[in-house]
């Protein structure tokens, strides 16, 4: 055929009859030989498949042509047999580049680690060592711009570092003393010097990528599946060759053209796109769930969660942020909000109590220049005192109302029972013997959670939130976030109780939680997904791991869920739709029309179902994930 299309013809010379058979003999045992060496597997444990299929279509064309020549038998088929491994090997080469691209970001993990660390000495003398000498306990100098040795916890220096091999955030988080570190993570600017806590394979970076590793490998039903179809495949192949076979000899008599229509059925079935279809999505979706967040332990619990209809959350630190915070704030007799925020955030400077930490937390968040105060005085179970600016100055709850011999005002009074209403706590600043301002305390709930439950909704997915708080906050909380079930004042040890009877009602659960308190409700649901706390990265109870406390997280793991099912369905449906127009087309059923394909096109278009299938599940890298 290519000869024919550029009009060539091979110099005749004594012997050249030969040139052809030595030549596609050299090509046969060694372009050849990767597809044998690979079909030998596939028969000692009886699984036929993709490999079993190119080589016996090679072997036939080369056993055929060789008796052809040898004893003038017709028409050989040598330029066939040397066209059809060419393509084929083409196409193994883009398979093998596609899934190496898939997996190559356990590679870029891997590179994120320094080869040598600054060791910093007893006497606080420097030394250049590699990284798998230092031990726990070691204390080491990270540069600026430097990737941290080990995971530990920051001695002295503040930077801030990118932690997004762990978070998938790019913002770097700010460090100081008391801070802990991940290995593989880039500093900043500044300079520290971090206590080494995990060295090795107890680092979070050794853990990611064993998790990855290990979900990478694992296999899903939609993979199962996918085996069995390119098993029986290799059976129909079979079957389409010998009726091929039998059908043209009958018709025509056994000669080279018969052996052409065998051997292109043979390899234009070869399931090469059939099983590649599943494990490129695969290798895909699990890497992109590790760049934003999310750490796969389990396959199956991945594939399952496009199934959930119910999503249970425990409240304290994903729906709320885990700590008090100022909820609201109502300034009376014409104090500016910010003013008396301020105003109590000095006063509460010295006091460790939650509710004062939640003030200045407040004012921070606000940046408000705080007032100076002197005096400072704590009274037991009412609230404290101090004075500024000559002024004297009360913050407190309603305790400290009685002690003043306070009364509410009807606005104070309304702005008292609306937090109430909500279950938050409310207190007092008085300044002069005068009610200044009144401010809601609750635990926060994170901005972005309204939303969340919004877009769950959207999926067809109900959300239930388990908590251990009393039924007034749990029940505000659900109003305000709009859940469909609520449970309350339920202890830890009861959580997966609660799992079980939404599972009762039929439906399919995913519950979210720490994966301590919450272990036993973990592995009740249908789906287990953990929150990581920093480098815990092995929660044993769950499937999937989110490494922050973000509920948009909770959005990623179904989104993608989705997108890899949506993938894998295209990829079979293609794969498999394929091999039903290919192989009659192959065996000549339109030959009438003066259709027929050769062999070496047969492994062009088996090539070109790979590619496609290669390049759709590329695709998946577009998904956006989590995007509010």
């Amino acid at each position: 055929m290519l000869q024919h299309w550029f009009g060539f013809s091979a110099p005749r010379f004594p012997g050249d009859e030969w040139v052809a058979p030595i030549f596609a003999t050299v090509v046969f045992l060694y372009g050849g030989l990767p597809f044998l060496q690979m079909a030998v597997p596939e028969l000692r444990q009886r699984r036929p498949g993709m490999m079993l299929l190119i080589s016996l279509a090679i072997s036939v064309a080369f056993i055929y042509s060789t008796a052809a020549f040898l004893f003038s038998l017709g028409e050989d088929f040598y330029w066939e047999l040397v066209t059809l491994i060419a393509i084929m090997l083409l196409g193994h080469w883009i398979e093998m580049r596609s899934v190496r691209q898939a997996t190559s970001s356990l590679d870029e993990l891997a590179r994120l680690m320094p080869d040598q660390a600054e060791r910093i000495g007893p006497d606080g003398d420097l030394q250049t060592v590699a990284v798998s000498a230092l031990q726990v306990d070691d204390l080491v100098l990270v540069r600026p711009g430097a990737n941290i040795p080990a995971d530990g916890e920051v001695v002295e220096g503040a930077s801030a570092v990118n932690e997004a091999l762990l978070t998938g955030e790019s913002t770097p988080v700010s460090k100081a003393p008391g801070d802990r570190v991940i290995a593989g993570a880039l500093n900043g600017d500044g300079s520290l010097r971090v206590r080494v806590a995990a060295t090795g394979e107890g680092t979070a970076l050794a853990g990611i990528m064993r998790l990855v590793r290990q979900a990478q490998q694992s296999r899903s039903r939609t993979q199962i599946l996918a085996d069995r179809a390119a098993a029986w495949l290799f059976y129909l192949a079979l079957a389409a060759a010998l009726l091929t076979a039998v059908a043209w000899t009958l018709a025509q008599g056994f000669d080279s053209q018969v052996l052409a229509r065998v051997v292109t059925v043979l390899v234009i079935a070869c399931p090469h796109a059939l099983g590649l279809a599943v494990p490129l999505v695969v290798a895909i979706s699990t890497t992109l769930a590790a760049g934003n967040g999310l750490l796969v332990k389990d396959r199956l619990a991945l594939e399952e969660a496009r199934q959930i209809d119910v999503v249970a959350f425990d409240k304290t630190g994903t729906l709320t942020k885990g700590q008090m915070g100022v909820a609201g704030i109502q300034a009376f007799s014409g104090w500016d909000e910010d003013d008396a925020l301020a105003l109590a955030a000095a006063v509460e400077g010295d006091s460790e109590h939650p509710l004062a930490a939640a003030v200045r937390g407040a004012a921070a968040d606000r940046g408000l220049k705080l007032p100076a105060v002197s005096d400072f005085e704590a009274i037991k179970g009412h609230g404290v005192r101090a004075r500024s600016a000559g002024r004297q100055v009360h913050l407190g709850g309603p305790r400290l109302l009685e002690r003043l011999n306070l009364a509410l005002s009807p606005e104070a009074q309304a702005f008292a029972e609306q937090a109430g209403a909500k279950a938050q706590s409310v207190i007092y600043l008085v300044v002069d013997g005068e009610m200044a301002a009144a401010l809601a305390i609750a635990d926060i709930l994170r901005p972005e959670s309204a939303e969340v439950i919004r877009r769950l909704h959207a999926m067809g997915v109900q959300v239930a939130m388990i908590t251990g708080d009393s039924r007034a906050v749990a029940e505000a909380v659900g109003a305000e976030l709009g859940i469909d079930h609520v449970f309350a004042e339920v202890l830890p040890e009861h959580k997966d109780h609660k799992v079980a009877e939404l599972q009762a009602e039929g439906r399919r659960v995913a519950m979210v939680g720490d994966g301590v308190n919450d272990a036993p409700a973990l592995a009740r649901a249908n789906v287990g997904i953990a929150i990581g706390s920093g480098t815990d990265v092995a929660v044993e109870s769950a499937g999937i791991i989110l490494v922050n406390s973000n509920p948009v997280d909770v959005l990623k793991v179904f989104e993608l869920s989705r997108a890899t099912y949506r993938k894998m369905v295209e990829n079979l449906i293609w794969a498999t739709g394929y091999n039903v127009v290919a192989i009659p087309l192959a065996a000549g059923a339109l030959a009438w029309a003066g259709i027929l394909l050769s062999p070496a096109m047969g492994a062009v278009l088996m090539s070109a179902s790979t590619i496609v299938v290669a390049v759709n599940a590329q695709l998946l890298r577009r998904v956006r994930l989590g995007v509010l």
